[in-house]
């Protein structure tokens, strides 16, 4: 075969040789526009994973790498004073310029052509007499602009700005500093690149950054390789305390926004993207470098493997496309907690960390503390401490909702509808909801509770607008009170279809009469206003036939307000009230978060005390929970419940997080495997009984 690579990044070079390490291109010609002494950026980092992968492909690039790769286990965080290191995380770095040196010396040996000081900018006359041409032109791809129609990409531009600086501050870890400056935190995350250097990347938010002066220094545009020496200048004076006495200097360095790139094709006939020209996804999580360096290699045994090349560049495609995209999820996560990291340096310092680490949600509770079980047995005990509780998992610590004390964080709610006579629960109701207070769960939901016989959820389903009712569901929960410590919640709502509904006045008065029934027994009460109700298509900024399109959230709000002032004053005051709602339904783009803040704060205002925010995914009820809790629950005091696809392990990660309160464990209760992460089981942790 005949290949050629546009640009000379790790990526391009790496893939030149593996393509002569396989044996499957005679000739392979590496084009890259700047030369050879002209390299910015500053180091790599590479997983352990990712090292070993390029051992076995080629072990005489990593041989020639190892002694100048820095390594290190430990991550720090330091916030307010106080560090908090998490071991476990073995990860290896190199200067850029030390991996393009090696990777150009490999591929002098083995014959591969670097042609330096030339740009290709039209990537189809290449692939007119070449095999495969491989565009690793970088983030800014003329490959990927000038065929934009063919890989069809989008571009999502972040909030924050960034920049890249080295330093000959030695360091033996990756750490990450929170510096107060007066618009908000500066956010230095830095790491070794080699024995006597590191490199820093400094990011904030707008708002931080005009405040702290860069806009008035920060030069509109720079020549290529030309530095942002004033910012450097501010820079090194806000992190005098981190750099101590050390320099920073730049390299082609300046204030950008991340852009997170996705095209909807890799391949367009024998022209491939890899790395940053056909995806990138945030620093904070992943190197793009390695990225790069993944794709060369899965494209380089496509290509050994399959004869055809069109079947190859699919092949490759098929094969990296999920990997990327599950790694661009955890990246967007990382990247909006980065971009909104002033909600969380209210956090405790501890939380803080632990939020931290936990941020792109794929690292678990329970994965952390096999890597690091120093950091996570301390974050445990300031968690117990703070929940007045003793030692142990965060979910079996304790928590006070309203003057109602529960015995742990988990939440049990019926995951369907379940038939009834007249409305009133069985037998079957009283096991199923007893088997999840027997198991452990501190807070037992009834599952949707109807206030009319027009508006129940399901054909025969339950309500609370009979005195047979009332007593059925008496006699549940008086079940649960003699035989467990677990408290139980009514959750009332109107679920009819459309046109069910009695009028305004009328149904205001079932709510009423409704939440009258339930204050004999039950101890809290939940307005439902998730997806499938009334008080839901009200809410909601959607089309849905009942009126919702179109009218501002003031003129939305109106009537559920109205029906919670209801059952606010005929509800105990010294019992907890809740809200639920499902926002991903209501802004399924995901960014109706400061809306559904209004929404929380104009209940809390008239007396909710908990919000019980519900997805059909544990991302979506993670990201609105956390969105909630950590933007306006330190102001408005409600509590915060998250329920999703949410394993009874994922609880601990979500609680010590401080994303939410309480969590609605998924599964049926009666069977649920209740194992936090030392074994020990929430009944036996909460109760005698044998």
């Amino acid at each position: 075969m005949r290949i050629a690579v546009i640009g000379g990044g790790p990526g391009g070079l790496y893939f030149g040789v593996l393509a002569r390490r396989l044996g499957f291109a005679d000739e392979v010609t590496v084009w890259e526009r700047h030369e050879p002494d002209e390299t910015f950026g500053f180091g790599v980092v590479l997983s352990d994973r990712a090292l070993d992968g390029i051992e076995r492909a080629d072990a005489a690039l990593v041989a020639e790498l190892r002694p100048i790769l820095a390594r290190w286990d430990d991550i720090e965080v330091h916030c307010a004073g106080s560090t908090f290191t998490a071991g476990g995380n073995r990860f290896t770095a190199v200067s850029r310029t030390g991996l393009l040196t090696a990777l150009q010396r490999r591929c002098a040996r083995l014959g591969v052509l670097v042609r330096h000081g030339g740009e290709i900018t039209d990537a189809q006359a290449l692939a007119a007499d070449h095999d495969v041409v491989v565009a690793a032109d970088g983030v800014n791809s003329l490959t990927r602009q000038r065929l934009a129609a063919a890989f069809r990409p989008s571009v999502r531009t972040g909030a924050c700005r960034y920049i890249w600086l080295g330093s000959n501050m030695e360091l033996d870890s990756f750490k990450f500093y929170v510096v107060d400056t007066p618009g908000g935190a500066l956010l230095v995350h830095a790491y070794p690149d080699s024995d006597h250097s590191s490199t820093l990347v400094l990011e904030m938010s707008e708002t931080a950054w005009h405040a702290a002066g860069f806009a008035d220094v920060a030069p509109a545009q720079l020549a290529p390789g030309e530095g942002d020496e004033r910012s450097i200048e501010i820079i090194s004076e806000l992190c005098k305390d981190i750099l101590g006495g050390h320099k920073l200097h730049g390299n082609n360095s300046r204030w950008l926004r991340f852009p997170t790139v996705h095209c909807q094709s890799w391949r367009h006939r024998n022209i491939v993207l890899i790395g940053d020209a056909a995806h990138t996804a945030h620093f904070s999580i992943g190197s793009g470098t390695q990225l790069a360096m993944d794709d060369a290699s899965a494209l380089a045994q496509c290509l050994h493997a399959h004869p055809d090349t069109e079947a190859a560049l699919a092949a490759y495609e098929a094969e990296r496309r999920p990997a990327v995209l599950s790694l661009q999820r955890a990246a967007r996560a990382s990247q909006e907690w980065f971009e909104n990291v002033d909600r969380y340096t209210r956090q405790a310092p501890q939380q803080f960390a632990v939020n931290l680490l936990t941020r792109s949600r794929r690292v678990s509770y329970a994965g952390l503390r096999r890597r690091a079980p120093e950091f996570v047995g301390r974050a445990e005990r300031w968690f117990a401490e703070a929940a007045d509780g003793r030692a142990g998992p965060p979910m079996l610590q304790p928590f006070t909702l309203a003057g109602v004390d529960l015995v742990n964080r988990v939440v049990a709610a019926p995951g369907e509808v379940f038939s009834t006579r007249r409305g009133a629960p069985d037998d079957f109701h009283l096991v199923h909801l007893g088997g999840a207070a027997l198991g452990g769960a501190g807070l037992v939901l009834t599952g949707p509770l109807s206030v009319s016989a027009t508006g129940t959820a399901a054909p025969a389903g339950a309500g609370l607008y009979t005195g047979e009712q009332e007593a059925g569901w008496r006699r549940v929960v008086d079940f649960v009170h003699a035989h467990s410590p677990a408290k139980v919640g009514a959750q009332l709502g109107h679920f009819g279809p459309d046109g069910s509904a009695p009028p305004p006045g009328e149904l205001r008065r079932a709510f009423t009469a409704a939440a009258r029934r339930a204050v004999d027994g039950f101890d809290l009460l939940e307005l439902d206003c998730a997806h499938g109700g009334l008080l839901s298509s009200l809410l909601s900024p959607a089309a849905d036939g009942r009126g919702g399109e179109g009218r501002s959230l003031r003129e939305r709000l109106a009537y559920p307000l109205e029906v919670f002032g209801a059952i606010r004053e005929v509800w105990p005051a010294e019992r907890p009230i809740s809200l639920r709602i499902s926002p991903a339904r209501w802004y399924p783009d995901g960014e109706g978060a400061d809306e559904v803040a209004e929404i929380a704060d104009e209940f809390a205002a008239r007396g909710a005390t908990a919000l019980h925010v519900c997805a059909d995914s544990q991302s979506d009820a993670d990201r609105y929970a956390d969105r909630i809790r950590n933007r306006s629950g330190h102001d408005n005091g409600l509590a915060v419940i998250a329920a999703g696809p949410i394993s009874a392990a994922d609880v601990n990660t979500i609680v010590l997080a401080g994303r939410a309160d309480l969590c609605v464990v998924d599964g049926s209760p009666v069977n649920w495997p209740w194992h936090a992460a030392d074994g020990t089981s929430p009944r036996s942790a909460t109760h005698d009984q044998p």
